[in-house]
This record gives structure tokens, C-alpha cells and sequence, in this order.
């Protein structure tokens, strides 16, 4: 029996997506012959060579046909215009981006080899303040960075020709996502897939094609990482139909986990055969027995499936899952890695690491050890369950990828990575001399003091991500988060005196917050930037889900729910009345507005009310709490 596992379009193009790597290593540890691809890099790479621009501006010219150039969409327009020139530039500038053609970035840093598009315009707009922040972000001698900046917004302008001249559902890191995130029901996607097929559906056959051609699958297994993978795994799953219908078709992942738990709209049976719960170890092993009749239905494991045209979803609780120390080694075979593209989507040197490098993915622990929060998902077996490998075993799948991949680079996809164990693992890597660069997420709390910062660091930890929330002590408590606002400060600055990069994510919005509270968080961020306790940070707009304390208890967050009446597919966020009548919308601009500029070294010493279009109210705190916070 042989499998093949898929990753469907759209993920980060730097770095494959683990979730097959993990399952290939596990299937294969338990003798069976399994092979995985990656359509998400793929498919990109199939779109934009010489000859996938010929066929893009065939069907862009077909779609275009009675339209006038004043009326044709801006990247259209530019598209036509430049398309001789953006055709000789783009296999070179790919072939810059997998690390193949470093002289190039001479050529592209001239600002006269690539054709510049909407992308550029900030750049082009204000050219001295542009030139400026290009030297705060590479200095005068960072030639091959800033030419991959350039490369990248080169990158963005095709994509979104694709968007606008073929594929309204196209993006760089997500497709069709708006289809399927939170929507109570399924018949948005069913109407996609029911319609004629898109250009990117018809890359994804033709990849497909191949796939089946080389390897003869017996079973095909996708992952759904996230929502803006739901569509192009749909429409995977429907040529599998076509082409192959004896072969059964397997769903799984972190949006199938999240979203569809309630699940009872039969039609996506007519693409699927089995929709697969949480960890995949199990439930793959119980189901591969099942096909191959040495096995029964009883001894299914978080498994959907029509029975008699009735959705049927069986889990024997009897059955163990698989500890994390026994899930193996994930394993790379079958993946392009030279073929990825090491982007540089932003400036600033933290939030980049996420689109740059190729960086081997690991888990330490299964789950949260601290599992308290009450804007989590804390119920959902991925979070709930806290399980850990050991130090000893992560070092040994450290050793085991570099001897495989040939690359030093980990990132640690924990959802907050045990400090004890962090710990131990830097001593072990320290003792053997290896020689790593690694990153992961935290908790910020006061375990981790300077001296294991700086153990960390000497270990090869450049840097780390973790939750400041709302930075508001009243509203920390409220939410378990078991940290303070000064906690976090001395915190972040002990990881960055160790030379680490530290990336915070921020919440607004969340239950009771007050207007003032949310700018006295932007207050805090502003210090916590200004004395370098970390370098980057993102704001996200709370929301309440139903797998979270807040959504399941809401009367204790003083909070009433607003469920959508009949849910039938994707279930997740659900909409809520504040007692507090806090103008979130107004104020998250003005957020998201400061942090920018922030991140860019700009701004730090104005005032608040430079980022907002109304008045606002000025936070009465010291402009040295955080300073003094420090002493």
C-alpha cells in the first residue's frame, strides 16, 4: 500500500510545511511506503517560469478582451506593459531567491533591472525617506538583503496579476481563504468547485497529474494547515475523483481540527472519503488497518465518513494516542528544498525570519504545559494535551535532520515551548558542540532570567515570539495569562542584552476593554520598543471562539454570544455584545499605524495622537515606567 501526502497552495514559499514531513517519517517508521510533495511551492514555481507567463497572459489577453486600458486593473495594466522585460527578469530573480544566483542582487539593488509595480510605490513615493529606511534596514553594505526586499515586492506584483487577471481567490500565502474561515456553511466552496475551472485549479491538476503517473498511490492523504488551503484541497480531492475514484481520499489538519469538529453537511463526501480529527498518527494507523481488512470501523480513531449516506463520525476512546517521544523523526524525502524562495517580506529583522530562510521545523512538546488562557483554545486536544519528547530526543531528530537536509536551521512550532526542556536541550547542544540557529515561542515568564537567556543564545537561539496580549495588567489577570506588564519588560530585555530578536503579539478588543485601556497598551508598547525589549510585534483583533473559555463561559468575561443559527460546516469564531461599547474598529488603524512605523525605528518619541484621526485621550503613565521598570 503506498501513500502520498499533499500540501495544498497556499504556504509560506521559504520552508515546507510540516505536517506531512512528520507523517511521512511516522508511516514510514511503521513500514509503509510513503511518499510526499508540496503543491504549494510547486504550483508557484509551475505559474511563473518563461513558459507559465505565456499562458498567463493568454487567458489574462482572453479575459481582457473588450476591455480598454484606462478600465483594465492596475497590475493588469503594468503586466501588458512591462511583459516583455518582467519575462527575461523572472527565472533569474527566482533562481536569486532559492539562493542559486547571488550576483544577481548587484543588478536588481540598480533599481533599473526589475520592472516596479504597485508594490513599490511606498518605495518610490517618498524616495530620501525610502532610501532611509533601506539603509536602517541593511546599512550601506547589505547589497544581497536589500536586493531580496526588491526581489520580493517584484514577486507580490505577479501575484497579484494573478489575483486581478485570473484568480480572485489567489494570494501569496493563502488561497480562497475568505471561503472557508468561520463560514457556517459549505456552499460557497461547493459553488467554486461547481463552476469552470480557475487557472489555478488547472496548475494543480496538471501537477497532480504527474504525481499519480510517478508514484501509483493507493490512498492520498491532504493536510489543511489553515483556511487558505481549503479550496485548492477541494479541488485536489475532486480530480482524484475524476481520475482516480478508486482511491481513497484522506483530510486532516489544523483547520479541519479547529473548524469542522461539528461537521454536517454530507456534501463534502462527493470529494473525500475520510475527514481525520487532531493528531494523525493514530487515527492513520487504525484507518490504513481498516482499508487493508486487518482492522474494523470500531477501531476507528476521530473518524468522519458517510455510512449509507449518513455522516458518521467514530472514535474508539479506548485506543491511545501515539506520546510524542514515539512520533519519530519527521522526514524531508520528496520535498524541493532547494527549490524554495527565501523572501524578504518586511524590513524589520524579526518579522522576516518567517519568510526567509529554510529553517527545519520541530516540536518539542505536544501541547501547552501552561493551557490557562482564556482566549486559547485550550479544549482542543493539540493545546490541551501537554506531552513532551525530553530533551535527549530533540537534540537526537536535530542531529537526525541535519544529516538528512544538510541544513542547521530550526524553528520550534511549539505553541509555547517548556522551559525546562529549552533549557536542557541548550546544555545538550552546547556538550556536543553542535553548531545550530534556532527559534521557537514562549511564554514570557520569569524562568527565563539573563543567564538563560544568554544560555539560549549560546546555543544558537536567534530569536523567540510570545504573548503581551493586551498589556494591560487588569486585563492579564483577566485572561490567565500568569504574566505583568513589568514581567514581560525585564523578560524581553534579558533575551535581547543576550543579542536575541524578540517578537511580542498584541490583542485589542478583548472582552471589557476600555478605549483607554487599549491606548495605555500602546503606550506600553511604545517604551517596551523604545528601550529595545523587543523588536517586533504584531496586533490582532480578539476574537471570541468556540473552543476557547471565553467562548464556552461567556457570562464570566460579562459577555453575551450571538451563534450563527444553523452551522453546518466551518464552526470557529463566534460574534459577541461588549457591555463596554469600545470603538474597536476606529482604534485598531491607529494601532496597527504606530507599531508600523515602530518596527521601522520611526516614530518613537511622538505622541499618541499622531496615529489616530480623532482626538484621543492621552494615557496618564510616566514616560519612564518601563525604564524604571528595567532598574
Amino acid at each position: 500500500m503506498k501513500i502520498l501526502l499533499l500540501t495544498p497552495p497556499m504556504t509560506q514559499l521559504n520552508t515546507p510545511y510540516p505536517a506531512t514531513a512528520y507523517l511521512t517519517g511516522f508511516l514510514r517508521q511503521h513500514g509503509y511506503d510513503t511518499v510526499q510533495r508540496d503543491m504549494a511551492i510547486e504550483l508557484l514555481l509551475l505559474m511563473l517560469t518563461q513558459n507559465g507567463l505565456d499562458r498567463l497572459l493568454e487567458q489574462i489577453e482572453d479575459n481582457f478582451a473588450s476591455t480598454d486600458d484606462d478600465n483594465l486593473p492596475d497590475a493588469v495594466y503594468h503586466f501588458f506593459l512591462h511583459f516583455d522585460t518582467i519575462r527575461i527578469c523572472l527565472e533569474p530573480t527566482l533562481q536569486f531567491l532559492q539562493g542559486k544566483n547571488p550576483s544577481l542582487a548587484l543588478r536588481i539593488v540598480s533599481r533599473k533591472f526589475l520592472p516596479e509595480g504597485a508594490n513599490f510605490e511606498n518605495l518610490n513615493a517618498m524616495q530620501v525617506a525610502s532610501n532611509a529606511i533601506l539603509d536602517w534596514a541593511f546599512g550601506e553594505l547589505g547589497t544581497h538583503d536589500k536586493a531580496k526586499y526588491l526581489a520580493t515586492l517584484f514577486l507580490d506584483d505577479l501575484v497579484d496579476v494573478i489575483r486581478e487577471g485570473v484568480d480572485p481567490y489567489f494570494e501569496i500565502s493563502r488561497y480562497g481563504e475568505r471561503l472557508a474561515a468561520s463560514n457556517p456553511s459549505f456552499d460557497d466552496l461547493y459553488r467554486v468547485l461547481s463552476e469552470e475551472k480557475t487557472y489555478t485549479e488547472i496548475g494543480l491538476q496538471s501537477l497532480l497529474d504527474q504525481y499519480i503517473i510517478d508514484e501509483q498511490p493507493d490512498i492520498i492523504g491532504i493536510t489543511v494547515p489553515f483556511p487558505g488551503n481549503m479550496l485548492g484541497a477541494l479541488q485536489i480531492a475532486k480530480h482524484c475523483r475524476q481520475i482516480i475514484a478508486h482511491c481513497p481520499v484522506l483530510l486532516g489538519g489544523g483547520y479541519i481540527n479547529t473548524e469542522l469538529r461539528q461537521l454536517k453537511d454530507p456534501r463534502l463526501f462527493e470529494f473525500v472519503d475520510y475527514i481525520l480529527l487532531d493528531d494523525g498518527e493514530r487515527p492513520l494507523l487504525n484507518l490504513l488497518d481498516y482499508l487493508q481488512g486487518t482492522g474494523t470501523k470500531d477501531d476507528l480513531v476521530r473518524t468522519y465518513y458517510l455510512e449509507k449516506n449518513q455522516l458518521t463520525y467514530s472514535n474508539n476512546e479506548r485506543i491511545a494516542d501515539i506520546p510524542h517521544k514515539d512520533i519519530g523523526t519527521p522526514c524531508y524525502d520528496g520535498l524541493p528544498l532547494e527549490r524554495y524562495l527565501s523572501l524578504c517580506e518586511m524590513l524589520n529583522p524579526m518579522h522576516r525570519i518567517w519568510s526567509d530562510g529554510r529553517w527545519n521545523k520541530l516540536t518539542i512538546a505536544h501541547g501547552c504545559y501552561w493551557s490557562k488562557c482564556s482566549f486559547c483554545d485550550v479544549n482542543l486536544d493539540y493545546i490541551g494535551r501537554y506531552d513532551d519528547a525530553g530533551a535527549d530526543i530533540v537534540v537526537q531528530r536535530m542531529e537526525a535532520l541535519i544529516a538528512e537536509t544538510g541544513q542547521t536551521g530550526f524553528h520550534f512550532v511549539d505553541e509555547a515551548a517548556p522551559p525546562k526542556v529549552l533549557f536542557a536541550m541548550a546544555e545538550q547542544i552546547i556538550e556536543k558542540g553542535l553548531v545550530v540557529t534556532w527559534w521557537g515561542n514562549i511564554r514570557f515568564e520569569k524562568t527565563f532570567t539573563p543567564e538563560k537567556c544568554q544560555l539560549l543564545a549560546d546555543s544558537g537561539c536567534i530569536a523567540i515570539s510570545g504573548g503581551l496580549e493586551v498589556a494591560s495588567d487588569r486585563l492579564l489577570k483577566r485572561m490567565k495569562k500568569g504574566v505583568t506588564v513589568q514581567q514581560v519588560a525585564r523578560v524581553t530585555k534579558g533575551f535581547s542584552a543576550a543579542g536575541i530578536l524578540v517578537h511580542a503579539y498584541l490583542m485589542y478588543g478583548f472582552p471589557t476593554q476600555t478605549e483607554a485601556e487599549t491606548l495605555l497598551s500602546l503606550e506600553y508598547v511604545r517604551q517596551l520598543m523604545q528601550n529595545k525589549c523587543f523588536h517586533s510585534a504584531y496586533w490582532h483583533r480578539f476574537s471570541a471562539t468556540v473552543h476557547s473559555p471565553v467562548g464556552q463561559s461567556p457570562t464570566d468575561y460579562q459577555i453575551t454570544l450571538q451563534p450563527h443559527p444553523e452551522i453546518r460546516f466551518a464552526n470557529n469564531d463566534i460574534a459577541f455584545i461588549d457591555p463596554v461599547n469600545t470603538d474597536h474598529e476606529r482604534l485598531g488603524k491607529g494601532l496597527k499605524s504606530a507599531l508600523y512605523n515602530y518596527m521601522h525605528g520611526l516614530g518613537l518619541d511622538q505622541p499618541l495622537q499622531v496615529w489616530f484621526d480623532q482626538p484621543i485621550k492621552t494615557p496618564q503613565i510616566a514616560a519612564d515606567f518601563i525604564s524604571l521598570s528595567l532598574k
